[in-house]
């Protein structure tokens, strides 16, 4: 199953949350920029939740934290990435997300092709 990636699929797959921070449209159209190449290698992602956090309580080099939450069938992926920049925490976080994408595909793709019984030994 083949989906073709227009403005209109990342939009409704994708949510963008800014806490403690206003969202500008340039940190919104890095986003959806990055989460393309996240629809590109999973067609069967449900949605796709991002929140960018900004925590003035924490030290300088960790007070934007990216938080992702990729809806799947199956068990969700998640993963948390703090920096000093939003930029870089976005990036980051973007190839967390799709290093979890290819182990979950290759996870799959393993116990497609070498099954093995379930039963107990003898």
């Amino acid at each position: 199953m083949t989906l073709i990636i227009t403005p209109e699929v990342v939009d409704s797959k994708l949510i963008i949350r800014g806490i403690h921070l206003e969202l500008t449209e340039a940190l919104k159209s890095t986003v959806r920029e990055k989460v393309t190449r996240l629809l590109r290698h999973d067609a069967t992602i449900v949605r796709i939740r991002i929140d960018i956090e900004y925590d003035r309580t924490r030290d300088r080099k960790s007070e934007f934290i990216a938080k992702g939450h990729i809806e799947v069938g199956g068990p969700d992926l998640l993963a948390s990435v703090a920096s000093e920049d939003a930029y870089k925490s976005i990036d980051t976080l973007m190839d967390k997300l799709d290093a979890a994408i290819r182990r979950r595909h290759s996870t799959h793709r393993e116990k497609r092709h070498h099954p093995h019984g379930v039963g107990a030994p003898e």
